[in-house]
């Protein structure tokens, strides 16, 4: 709830703080005192359109400052944090100041911040009256957010079926959408992937296979250079014709042989007979296995030629998919799995075009059953406000909650194959217009264009009223001006028994000039002027007792006499009963 207002140098008020309550305050005084200055402050502070013109003459500017009172789990607390202010205090407080200049300052929870904050956090806190630019139901998606929790239980659960079903819809046509627009993308690389695995798999690779045909073309191509060397050196070791006299082999045995008859004289030489007996077993063994390597030396062109040509082969490979044999099997794995991801993209496609044509189906239904239900809760909210127009002057108003098809561009194109095509959003498929014809003859029109600033003040009281308690969007505090314009008599005490009711769920501000207006009150403020030497102002005060009495008495036009109190009196008494 709004707690308190403190206005300084706006307009004809020098510096006033209204200290407001729960239930209903009226805001009086006479003509010319300021009363109208309470609601412009609060607009301003609300994040209305500020004008030099409004600051007191002869001061540099006005401000107005706003403290309220918030849950702890309200949700303009996460917009106080965002611009960083303090969001958790229970007390919110708002300042706006104009200067003289033009310019104009807001701050938010004790930091500045853009005037566009002041606008979302008034429109979840305090709804103004009276002026167009401060009317609550100014945008569509609010007739309808109104209808919804006036339509209760019915309604909200209809309105999540449809919720539910138009994020299925939409995530299954994403899906699809996301699919075909990638068909161009997804031929041309299982084109690609296949190519890759014709050529791997017409090489037929081999782990391992480079390095063994690497050695097999070195040793092919030194073939000759070999098997002659083979043979030189196994001729060196044991062909008796390379030598003079013996070959090694004979040699090392005919040294054996010797070191045998001596060793018996000395057995100091039994190591060395023994190691020339080794060298002359390894030698032996040398000469022939050289022989052996020598024989199996072949010169073979046709095969250096074959390996040649695979080698070739696998560097083609190894060039474009990889540094080794063993890079191009992991690449031609890794693609044939992609490949067959790919190739199943035909049957996901098919899958999803079921599923999107389902969703639609369903989120049709779904979106029927809330047009439904809106439509009978919008006839139920007609005959309420209806009922309540005709208690506050405007008997013959004639009110239509009109529940139609959704024509905008932000709504998405559904075809469920089952007529014309809808336009939907999670909202549902539904424009929602509260229209009002303030007179016979006149047809309904957008409430905002169908009536004058006092009629659109009792038509939003006769909303207010008759949805009060119901709607889970209805603000905390109600501000109403000219609300009692071009009503009189009976018809103004129905006006105030309105607002009280209002005033039973939510905190209600009203300025009047109606004594039968002003009576109801739970709190009377009185804007009271001065006059300077040189300059009027005004301040507020609030009244009780016989100042009240003779605050009622003088808007009744009967000043503090006697007689006037008298009629002031019984009003109060009326009022209460």
């Amino acid at each position: 709830m709004l707690r308190e207002l403190h206005i300084r140098d706006l307009g004809v008020i020098e510096d006033a703080t209204l200290t407001l309550h729960p239930g209903l305050t009226v805001v009086t005084g006479e003509t010319g005192a300021g009363k109208t200055m309470v609601v412009t402050g609060l607009g301003l502070v609300l994040g209305g359109r500020a004008d030099a013109a409004l600051v007191r003459t002869g001061s540099d500017e006005a401000v107005v400052e706003a403290e309220l009172e918030l849950a702890e789990d309200h949700r303009a607390r996460q917009t106080i944090a965002e611009v960083g202010g303090i969001a958790d205090e229970p007390e919110l407080l708002l300042s706006r100041t104009v200067s003289a200049a033009g310019r104009s300052r807001a701050h938010v929870g004790g930091r500045r911040a853009p005037i566009g904050v002041l606008t979302d956090l008034g429109e979840g806190l305090v709804a103004v009256h009276g002026q167009a630019d401060q009317w609550r139901l100014k945008r569509p998606a609010q007739h309808r957010a109104l209808l919804d929790d006036f339509g209760g239980a019915e309604v909200s659960v209809a309105a999540t079926e449809v919720s539910a079903a138009f994020r299925e819809w939409q995530q299954a046509k994403g899906d699809l959408a996301r699919l075909v627009e990638g068909e161009r993308t997804r031929l041309q690389e299982i084109e690609l992937l296949t190519h890759q695995l014709e050529q791997i798999d017409e090489v037929d690779p081999v782990a391992g296979e480079d390095v063994e045909l690497a050695r097999e073309a070195e040793r092919l191509g030194h073939a000759e250079e070999l098997r002659t060397g083979a043979d030189t050196a196994h001729r060196l070791l044991s062909d008796p014709d390379s030598f003079t006299g013996d070959d090694v082999v004979g040699r090392i045995a005919r040294a054996g042989e010797e070191m045998s008859r001596l060793v018996e004289h000395d057995d100091q030489l039994e190591d060395l007979q023994r190691r020339l007996a080794e060298v002359g077993v390894l030698t032996s063994e040398l000469a022939t296995d050289l022989s052996a390597y020598a024989a199996d030396i072949e010169v073979d062109p046709t095969r250096l030629s074959t390996t040649q040509s695979r080698i070739a082969a696998l560097r083609e490979l190894t060039r474009r998919y990889g540094e080794d044999v063993e890079a191009v099997l992991r690449h031609r794995d890794e693609a044939r799995e992609r490949l067959l991801g790919l190739q199943g993209a035909d049957e996901r496609i098919d899958e999803l075009t079921g599923q999107v044509a389902d969703a639609a189906q369903r989120l049709t239904r779904a979106a029927g059953v809330l047009t439904a239900t809106r439509t009978s809760a919008a006839a139920r909210l007609s005959t309420a406000v209806e009922g309540e127009l005709a208690h506050l002057g405007m008997p013959k108003a004639r009110v239509e909650v009109v529940v139609e098809p959704r024509t905008d561009d932000a709504a998405a194109e559904l075809d469920a194959g089952a007529g014309e095509p809808l336009r939907v959003s999670a909202d549902g498929a539904d424009t929602v217009e509260v229209r009002v014809a303030a007179n016979h003859g006149t047809p309904p029109r957008s409430v905002a264009k169908a009536a004058s600033g006092g009629e659109l003040s009792r038509i939003m009281l006769a909303i207010e009223v008759a949805t009060a308690g119901s709607t889970a969007s209805q603000v905390p505090t109600f501000v109403f001006d000219e609300v009692d314009a071009g009503v009189g008599g009976r018809a103004a005490l129905d006006v105030g028994a309105r607002l009280a009711a209002l005033a039973r769920t939510s905190q209600v501000i009203v300025v009047t000039h109606l004594a039968q207006v002003a009576a109801h009150a739970d709190r009377h403020l009185v804007v009271h002027k001065t006059h300077g030497d040189q300059i009027t102002s005004s301040g507020v005060r609030a009244v009780d007792g016989d100042e009240r009495l003779a605050e009622l008495s003088r808007m009744m036009g009967g000043d503090d006499t006697s007689v006037g109190l008298e009629h002031a009196h019984e009003l109060l008494q009326q009022c209460r009963r």
